[in-house]
């Protein structure tokens, strides 16, 4: 007599990320950096994400985007005037903005 057994391994998904610690406002002069930085819940698989305005930011030469465990920051180098305006940083449903 042949049995079968069947291990039944329901799907768990992990609890969102929260946005623990919010982004500040940042006053700098034309040609210095500008350093932005949240903080989140855990450390996520979510893809995050910042934004100048409604553009998303990619790093480059100019904005320096690090990701240390659950701090995620922003770096604006040798800011212009064209670059004021609202940065926001967005994972899964949540956002941030300064």
């Amino acid at each position: 007599e042949s049995r079968s057994q069947t291990l039944c391994c329901p799907f768990h998904e992990e609890p969102a990320a929260t946005i623990v610690e919010e982004l500040r406002d940042v006053a700098t002069c034309e040609g210095e950096d500008a350093v932005f930085e949240c903080r989140l819940s855990r450390e996520t698989a979510q893809d995050a994400q910042w934004f100048l305005g409604d553009v998303p930011l990619q790093s480059n030469e100019m904005n320096e985007i690090r990701v240390q465990g659950t701090r995620h920051s922003l770096i604006l180098r040798k800011v212009t005037l064209e670059d004021c305006g609202s940065i926001s940083f967005k994972v899964g449903q949540l956002s941030s903005a300064a």
